[in-house]
């Protein structure tokens, strides 16, 4: 292709798009800004798109049109099929086809490195070959590890911790592997030590993850997302293109920083998450068997206890976003307010299997923004309030957390949902949550259970507010 536009044009493009995807992450700190964030987001990419398109150095449009063609197909075909809570293993599976870019770009540029521009088979550049290093290790752990996070929350895989004897030290001896084999690859050009460091980088990746449980799975994919970022960032120095080098870092460094807030949210470190052992699957455990007494409601019941309240917190969890009950309740939230009840919405940092899922699915329903608020904004609101809903959450509102030093949520902040005047607490059974633990909640004299799946009972509550 004929060179059309000069090297500044394509600085000034790349620079404008950064531009964008910057303030696009400003954008999307807050529900309210978070459409323009992704306008802007949107636009950053087009910019960036299109300047590379009109770059000279493209030979051939054919490949990256039937690239564009049979992704584009295949994204469109997801996009509509997808369910909001299939969302967390999606952004999995994205994850790790970035991971796996990323080691397929540093095994092009290895064995064609005059096509990149870092030098001559057997005579690349040893600050190439150290960028190549990094970007395949970490977009090598990115892309195993994503995949048994999507097996995981797929049900592929048992979503609880899979451990195994010494399990610390295989994955230390495992890490000291890959940074041997690098140090060979380095220092040689060696592309025996390139594919003994990506195999052991895999194999990381399948072992790190493993003894991770469902309770850290928010976690997980944000700092998944954070991987994926700096293996881009990584690949961008190897491709000298400087804006994959900044988008790469912006995703890694807001991943980072958004697992930390996770992290937080669950009084936990990411050493602690990395390590594991968090979030079992499966039965009720024993104490949970004593079959200790509740109060059990109905449909009748929770819409009389509501219509004669001033005011109700909402708080929203996974099963709501199973039943894909937003809708509904959002209906129940505007009769309320019709008869004059304050309504409220609490989200807890990691209700759901993502970080941001009950915002999103809150706005999908057109909730007001204002009317959504943080755990440590809404929790001293708790102790004045008439009723708290409880819609499929369950170990973000377990007192347990605060009373009990032998339970594994001990230490994470949880929403002081037992304070309310009343409990009404939608579920399916009294199944423990993702932690495993059961939820002493269940059994206080305020609470009343309402047995059943989230979206029917909203509407039959509607039924009997009508």
């Amino acid at each position: 292709m004929p060179e059309l536009f000069s090297q500044s044009f394509f600085t000034m493009a790349y620079l404008a798009a950064s531009i964008c995807f910057i303030l696009a992450l400003d954008g999307l700190s807050s529900p309210g800004s978070a459409r323009r964030g992704s306008s802007l987001g949107i636009a950053g990419m087009i910019i960036a798109v299109g300047a590379t398109l009109l770059n000279p150095s493209i030979l051939s449009y054919e490949w990256i049109i039937a690239g564009v063609l049979v992704g584009g197909s295949i994204g469109t075909v997801i996009a509509l099929r997808i369910k909001m809570t299939d969302l967390p293993q999606l952004v999995a599976a994205f994850h790790s086809l970035v991971g796996l870019a990323a080691v397929f770009v540093a095994a092009s540029a290895l064995y064609n490195p005059s096509a990149f521009g870092i030098g001559n088979v057997g005579l690349i550049q040893s600050s190439s070959l150290v960028e190549m290093s990094l970007g395949t290790i970490i977009g090598a752990i990115t892309f195993t590890s994503s995949v048994i996070a999507f097996s995981k929350l797929q049900g592929i895989m048992k979503g609880s911790p899979i451990v195994f004897p010494a399990q610390h030290f295989v994955n230390l001896m495992i890490f000291v592997g890959v940074l041997v084999a690098a140090g060979f690859f380095v220092a040689g050009e060696a592309y025996t030590a390139f594919w003994i460091m990506t195999s052991l980088a895999l194999l990381l990746g399948v072992t790190g993850i493993l003894p991770i449980g469902g309770a850290d799975m928010p976690v997980v994919i944000s700092m998944l997302n954070s991987f994926s970022g700096w293996a881009a960032c990584g690949i961008g120095f190897t491709l000298s293109n400087h804006l994959l080098i900044v988008t790469g870092a912006l995703v890694g460094s807001s991943g980072a920083i958004l697992s930390y807030v996770m992290c937080k949210g669950m009084n936990r470190s990411l050493w602690n998450v990395a390590k594991g052992g968090f979030g079992a699957e499966g039965g009720v455990p024993d104490k949970a068997k004593e079959h200790r007494p509740v109060h059990a409601g109905s449909a009748e019941d929770a819409a009389f206890i509501m219509q004669n309240v001033s005011s109700v917190i909402i708080i929203p969890g996974y099963g709501m976003a199973v039943a894909q009950a937003q809708h509904a309740l959002r209906e129940l939230a505007d009769l309320l307010k019709g008869n004059g009840v304050r309504i409220s919405y609490a989200i807890h940092p990691v209700a759901g299997r993502m970080p941001g899922h009950m915002n999103v699915l809150l706005a999908e329903a057109s909730v007001p923004y204002e009317e959504v608020m943080e755990l440590d904004e809404i929790n001293r609101d708790f102790a004045a309030t008439d009723v708290a809903f409880v819609i499929g959450a369950n170990d973000v509102t377990n007192p347990l957390a605060k009373t009990d030093p032998t339970s594994s949520i001990y230490g994470m902040p949880v929403l002081d949902v037992e304070k309310s005047g009343k409990v009404l607490f939608v579920k399916r059974s009294m199944g423990v949550g993702y932690a495993g633990v059961d939820n002493e909640l269940f059994y206080r004299d305020n609470t009343m259970m309402l047995f059943g799946d989230a979206k029917k009972m909203v509407e039959n509550i509607i039924k009997h507010m009508a």
